[in-house]
């Protein structure tokens, strides 16, 4: 039987936002410093839960307020979304040939909407799972497996994309053949989180020849 659903992380995945997640950190954190690479492995990915442990591990009352912060310092700096390249053309292909599709993110659920609207998006996904409206966010795999039950779909039948440590890790541990996307991490570090295999965007030939291999033949 042939494969029907695309499982999307958000930042990162469908457009590249790390930049701007970086700078709204670095200036909740300010005057301290945080690194790029710092955000990639520490930050990246996560819950804002376990980011807020991480940053401010002596100010635990206050980690809602902060992450709150931040995320409106991130809103704030939002101006134009462009999604990642190959990225329209694969979301038409999948409406018409009735793939099933779903984001799957530890953004808050503000974030997302106004992401998905920015894109233009905002129609073409049924299902959005938010990690903190479960029981827990990536890297644990409910939210992935939350995401095929609300489908009505299986791992078997899934490719998930991920950008992320935490969410290849949550992808893959779902049971869900994970293609990591290289826009902030590079072939070997995705594929050690747990990635099959990794594209640089959705143009990539391999992606294409997969999709025709193993999808369910559309119009």
């Amino acid at each position: 039987m042939r494969r029907d659903t695309l499982l999307f992380d958000l930042d990162g995945t469908l457009t590249d936002t790390d930049e701007l997640h970086l700078e709204a950190y670095r200036r909740l954190m300010a005057p301290r410093a945080l690194s790029a690479e710092d955000y990639r492995d520490r930050v990246m990915g996560r819950t804002n839960a376990a980011i807020m442990e991480w940053m401010f591990p002596d100010r635990p009352d206050a980690h809602a307020a902060l992450a709150d912060a931040k995320e409106r310092l991130f809103r704030g700096m939002v101006r134009r979304l462009v999604p990642t390249p190959g990225l329209p053309a694969l979301l038409a292909r999948a409406a018409r040939s009735g793939w099933k599709t779903a984001v799957v993110t530890n953004a808050p659920r503000t974030n997302a909407e106004l992401m998905l609207g920015g894109l233009g998006l905002a129609d073409r996904f049924p299902v959005l799972v938010i990690g903190d409206e479960i029981a827990r966010g990536k890297p644990d795999p409910l939210p992935y497996r939350t995401a095929l039950e609300r489908l009505g779909s299986t791992p078997d039948h899934a490719f998930a994309f991920e950008d992320s440590r935490s969410g290849v890790a949550a992808a893959a541990a779902a049971g869900i053949e994970t293609i990591g996307v290289r826009t902030g991490l590079d072939d070997q570090a995705l594929r050690t989180a747990g990635a099959a295999w990794t594209i640089a965007d959705f143009r990539d030939a391999e992606l294409a020849r997969r999709l025709a291999a193993d999808f369910r033949t559309g119009a």
